[in-house]
């Protein structure tokens, strides 16, 4: 019997025996990631006046947290992180203000991700990858650019304008399309209301009245916490800890999500034949990190276990593994030194149904070309 079979015939028994969420635990986890950062803040304001290196360092522990706050935010998301679904919304929110992410607008897309992981016709990750066929066809220069983009040096970049300046750009741009379409509404049909205007409005950036809502709520206390803690503490030092942190702390995100999804031969099927556990177990990777980047992480580098049920809150992912650790032998283990390495495989192949890298792209080509 295949480890498939026998997960498809336990996973109902794991799931009601991990799916329970504490709502002391998460206030825990709450707790030991926002005052810390909080913490961190202070001590930054008191190391201006010590070394300029001692605030930068600060900066970087501060991305360590922020990074936890993403991943506790993507919890909530999932109403996992509390037994009671209104502190998931609570706590959901506050930390989708402190990493700069509107957190119900990503938990509706990420919901989609999960839907449909490993279906790679559907969605393609982070990194926009490519089919073989796709990669083929581009000139020598596309394809240098296509690696060049996806290199691990350009995470903090990425991680900048994915935190920062993309929910930022998004929300204005969309806002003013939304008021102009309002005030020539109101011009031509200045009886109908303003709502009702409002109602007939499309835009690629929200998808609902509601994500608009969470938009505008997100950015407006975000917005105002930057210009308080610019009037304590100064912007030139709120603004380049804040920068410096969010950015690291995103990048390491985006590559943490990638390595998750994108390994050797991982599992990337087509809409046919597609199976959901098989992408759990087969397309999903397991991040073997030591104990104190768990921490930082939420455990979610138990991403297999993550994706056969997404109820099963952090603090539960790593036992649940111990338990059936026979059941996931299958499973890729990524080391921290086998990341880089892991982040080069950025081309789908679609007959073989797996992503691979450019150099086995060109090995099979070579092979191809000498038969």
């Amino acid at each position: 019997m295949s480890s498939i079979t026998r997960i498809k015939q336990t996973k109902r028994t794991i799931i009601n025996q991990h799916t329970r969420p504490d709502n002391l635990k998460g206030l825990t986890q709450v707790l030991t990631t926002l005052i810390p950062l909080a913490a961190l803040w202070w001590v930054a304001v008191l190391s201006t006046g010590i070394s300029y290196w001692l605030t930068i360092s600060v900066a970087l522990l501060m991305s360590l947290f922020l990074l936890r706050v993403f991943v506790l935010m993507h919890e909530c998301g999932h109403g996992s992180l509390f037994r009671t679904p209104r502190l998931n919304k609570a706590f959901g929110f506050l930390f989708g203000v402190v990493s700069g992410m509107p957190q119900y607008v990503w938990s509706e897309h990420h919901a989609f991700h999960h839907a449909t992981n490993g279906n790679w016709a559907k969605y393609r990750g982070p990194l926009a990858v490519v089919t073989v066929d796709e990669y083929a066809a581009m000139t020598a220069k596309q394809q240098r650019k296509y690696q060049h983009a996806r290199s691990i040096w350009l995470a903090p970049f990425a991680g900048f304008s994915y935190l920062i300046f993309n929910p930022r750009f998004t929300w204005l741009m969309g806002s003013i399309g939304l008021l102009a379409h309002i005030l020539k509404k109101k011009l031509a049909e200045p009886n109908v209301s303003i709502k009702v205007h409002a109602a007939g409005f499309k835009t690629p950036y929200w998808a609902s009245a509601r994500e608009y809502r969470h938009m505008f709520w997100n950015n407006v206390v975000l917005l105002s916490a930057w210009a308080l803690m610019s009037w304590l503490i100064g912007p030139d030092l709120f603004f380049t800890e804040y920068v410096i942190s969010v950015s690291l702390a995103g990048g390491a995100g985006i590559v943490l999500f990638t390595v998750q999804h994108n390994f050797e031969h991982a599992y990337a099927s087509a809409d046919d034949g597609w199976d959901y556990d098989t992408a759990a177990i087969q397309g999903t990777s397991f991040l073997v990190f030591p104990r104190w980047l768990n921490w930082f992480t939420a455990n979610i580098a138990y991403h297999h276990i993550h994706h056969l049920s997404a109820r099963i809150p952090n603090y539960c992912l790593a036992q649940c593994h111990a338990e059936y650790r026979h059941l996931f032998s299958d499973v890729t283990r990524v080391t921290l030194t086998q990341i880089p390495q892991a982040l080069k495989h950025i081309l789908w192949d679609v007959r073989a149904r797996r992503i691979i890298s450019v150099a086995e792209y060109r090995r099979q080509n070579s092979q191809a070309g000498y038969a």
